[in-house]
């Protein structure tokens, strides 16, 4: 059974958060710790309802479970949820800036079929269609992998403070279409 992708909408934040938990602690566990996981969740891993209003996110879906969320965005913010502080609302321009790929979770039961793939090309596809010539993000290091396959190249390393005094690394990654 094959993975139906659509946008999401406000209606699917709680199985959108659920999603992003699951996968989180799950597919995380190798380059994190527990607490790393828990205190990401907090507001750094999270739903992002501004995008989810823009149309640029999605959700796959199997039968009635969602198995897959992530989308792009033409606003400023890098990552983070509702809950995160560092937050810019700010549209970008195409024609000086990258479109963001944002906050790419799958279920563990589906990693590894090709369904982030998907995602990511239709996510391309719309940031090309709406005028952008390259994206940037910031991947976590398990997603770091995904990315690297699809022609996104790391920028750096970078550490961020998480609710509770945990830190957690991240890699910026920028493609240039």
């Amino acid at each position: 059974m094959s993975a139906r992708i659509r946008k999401a909408t406000l209606a699917d934040v709680a199985a959108i958060e659920e999603l992003i938990a699951t996968s989180a602690r799950a597919l995380g566990r190798g380059d994190y710790t527990a607490e790393q996981i828990e205190a990401a969740l907090l507001g750094v891993w999270g739903v992002d309802t501004e995008i989810i209003r823009d149309g640029t996110y999605f959700v796959g879906e199997v039968g009635d479970a969602l198995v897959l969320c992530g989308g792009w965005s033409r606003r400023a913010t890098l990552f983070g949820g509702d809950a995160h502080a560092q937050r810019e609302s700010r549209l970008l321009s195409p024609h000086t800036d990258a479109a963001r790929i944002r906050a790419f979770f799958v279920h563990p039961d589906w990693a590894r079929r090709g369904l982030g793939s998907r995602l990511l090309a239709l996510c391309e596809r719309e940031a090309r269609a709406a005028g952008f010539v390259a994206a940037e993000l910031v991947a976590t290091l398990p997603g770091q992998r995904l990315y690297a396959r699809h022609g996104y190249v790391s920028t750096g390393r970078r550490t961020d403070t998480l609710p509770g005094g945990e830190s957690i690394d991240s890699v910026p990654m920028r493609r240039t279409f």
